[in-house]
């Protein structure tokens, strides 16, 4: 894991200085504390920071092919890069490291742009191929690893983070509207749009190429992987044998994911994903599991006793923070800095102090769980739309009461108490049943409170604009003649997924403390087994993930197996009060003078908020997502965009 960094300049212009290329990577010295290296030739510049995993003696980048014709830099790990050797070494090629980054440009010199689709890897790659003038830029298939980038004054840049695009000091600075009408209604931006203006990124699983002898340096962009329903592919077969094929290519996933020439641990959350992993270490490697837990102080939160019982269960040298509200108060700013996005919930910030927990035990990689909830149909939104879908089309059934009455277990306040909230809930959007983004109007629907606080400015910019619409723009031809659960997932693991688990949450979290997560359910080969599956395997009436839990009955205890699926959460407004008044730091900033200044937000709006959050009557997620959302774009707005000004 690493970062990158580079800037293209039009022929004729001076070549890229080194001292930008080195403020630039120095931006991103926390992706690569283990050193940094920049190369300059002609047009392009090239700088990467290191975070030494595999090779580490050998594998400073760039690296270059035999005739140094290709330079590569990338970030991320290529699992299957000791295969890939092998193979070509079958060829005939010669290999000067022992790095899987070297793989890349012996790939790009047999198999030309196709290298990428070899891959099996979560990377972000910058390929400058000398003989035909060209750079090429690469993400993987779904978005595990960040790339930005920017075109400014005739030059193209990109970078891992979007602070080391504004290192370049050339780069204007702002909040993108629109962006922001995004991410506060699916917790994420959109296709290749940021929340910063100017700044795009490279959708996943798509390549980028730029012609140097264009004067425009214009890119070109082509999509080489996408999540889609595939043909439905379990004829002649039982339910067991799939199971079977299932757990056999999650073990191999998981043995790819454990290479590395320093130690790797796993995250241990209590639930059915995490524990599958750290059992598969377990059972089937030779890898010493060293697991990490996140406890909290809150009870509503913690998960401690079912993580001890597996941990116990399986032997593993295991360790665990507790976080406090005070703790996710203190780390909220810089959590967000990391981010580079606004953030609607807590949950990222425990995320990055665990990380911190790991990296003091001397551990660079993590192992996590993260995806099998979209590979598998975990979530509840899953559940929710089936049972809104259900309703809508028998408003009058007998049963839906009793099925209403088996969601949300884990909820102090799970809003099927309130049993007209409930019924008014589930029939929302009943006439829209079949379109591909039904099961998320409730979330967007709810998430879309933070727009209401606006500055009236920017909601008189977002009045004509459509969600929904904008969503539909970004969805694949044909997704309305796939099954309903096909389209649910779609979206949910080009929204949510991608522009929010794996980013704010995710490598933005573990990559603040030079911690590398790895995803075995989000290897490539899983999510494209999972889609060739028919629903039932997935979403057995209410019973999530069910084909995953056939593959682990032989291996997980059943009070693993049972358990009802709580998806992880932390404590949210509640954190930044205490004694009956907001933290000092807190009330600074949500003074009218400071939210005036931003531009952003209503200050009378805001105000009621923080009264209604100080003395204990937020309403459920609509005000806790609102409060958090305010007082993170606020710090966003401090951190990365005002400093221009006061430059």
């Amino acid at each position: 894991m690493c970062g990158i960094a580079g800037v293209l300049v039009p022929a004729g212009a001076p070549s890229p200085p080194e001292e930008m290329l080195a403020d630039m990577i120095a931006a991103l010295r926390h992706r690569g504390p283990d050193g940094s290296r920049i190369r300059v030739d002609g047009q392009v510049g090239l700088a990467h920071a290191r975070l030494s995993i595999i090779d580490p003696k050998g594998g400073w980048q760039p690296i270059h092919n035999p005739d140094r014709t290709v330079w590569v830099i990338f970030n991320g790990e290529i699992f299957n890069h000791v295969e890939l050797r092998e193979s070509l070494k079958r060829q005939g090629h010669r290999f000067y490291t022992d790095s899987d980054t070297e793989v890349i440009v012996h790939l790009y010199d047999r198999y030309g742009d196709a290298f990428v689709e070899h891959l099996n890897g979560q990377f972000a790659i910058a390929l400058h191929d000398l003989r035909q003038q060209r750079v090429v830029l690469a993400r993987d298939r779904v978005g595990i690893r960040p790339l930005y980038f920017s075109r400014e004054g005739g030059v193209f840049s990109f970078a891992s983070e979007v602070k080391s695009l504004y290192a370049r000091h050339a780069q204007p600075r702002g909040l993108d509207t629109r962006a922001l009408g995004e991410l506060f209604s699916f917790w994420s931006t959109l296709g290749t749009r940021t929340v910063f203006s100017g700044v795009e990124q490279l959708a996943p699983g798509h390549l980028m190429a730029i012609d140097l002898r264009d004067p425009a340096l214009t890119p070109q962009v082509r999509r080489y992987w996408q999540w889609r329903h595939l043909p439905e592919d379990v004829s002649g077969r039982s339910e067991d044998d799939v199971a079977e094929e299932l757990h056999a290519l999650l073990v191999d996933a998981v043995r790819l994911q454990l290479r590395a020439d320093v130690p790797v641990g796993a995250y241990l959350s209590g639930g059915l994903d995490s524990s599958v992993i750290a059992t598969l270490i377990r059972r089937h490697t030779r890898t010493p599991l060293r697991t990490f837990s996140l406890g909290f102080a809150d009870a509503e939160f913690d998960e401690r006793p079912f993580q001890r019982l597996l941990a116990d269960s399986l032997g593993t040298e295991h360790s665990e923070i507790v976080v406090s509200h005070a703790d996710i108060a203190d780390a909220f700013r810089r959590a967000v800095l990391h981010a580079e996005s606004p953030l609607v919930r807590t949950a990222p910030v425990p995320m990055m102090l665990l990380a911190g927990h790991v990296r003091q035990a001397g551990y660079k990689v993590v192992l996590t769980g993260e995806g099998a909830d979209e590979v598998f149909a975990g979530y509840d939104l899953f559940k929710e739309a089936k049972l809104r879908r259900f309703m809508a089309v028998q408003p009058d059934s007998r049963w839906r009461g009793r099925l209403l009455d088996r969601l949300y277990p884990y909820l102090a306040h799970s809003p099927v108490r309130s049993r007209g909230f409930a019924e008014q809930f589930f029939q929302e959007g009943a006439e829209q049943r079949s379109q591909p983004w039904f099961a998320h109007l409730p979330r967007v629907r709810s998430t879309q409170r933070v727009l209401r606080f606006l500055h009236p400015d920017l909601r008189e910019q977002l009045q004509a604009w459509d969600p929904v619409r904008t969503l539909a723009a970004e969805l694949p031809d044909g997704i309305a003649a796939w099954p309903a659960l096909a389209r649910d997932q779609y979206v949910e693991s080009s929204t949510l997924l991608s522009g929010y688990l794996l980013s704010s949450q995710g490598d933005r979290m573990s990559m603040a403390q030079s911690v590398e997560g790895r995803y075995p359910f989000l290897d490539h080969r899983v999510i494209e087994l999972a889609n060739r599956l028919p629903a039932r395997y997935k979403l057995r009436g209410l019973d999530e993930k069910h084909i995953l839990k056939r593959a682990m009955r032989r291996e997980l205890p059943d009070a693993v197996l049972r358990r009802p699926k709580q998806p992880y959460r932390a404590p949210d407004s509640g954190c930044f009060f205490a004694n009956g008044d907001a933290l000092p730091w807190v009330k600074d900033a949500l003074q009218p003078d400071r939210v005036a200044a931003s531009g952003l937000f209503d200050t009378t709006a805001v105000a009621h908020l923080v009264e209604k959050c100080r003395s204990g009557r937020a309403i459920g997620f609509p005000d806790n997502m609102a409060f958090v959302g305010i007082l993170s774009t606020l710090a966003l707005h401090e951190s990365l965009i005002r400093p221009q000004g006061q430059a």
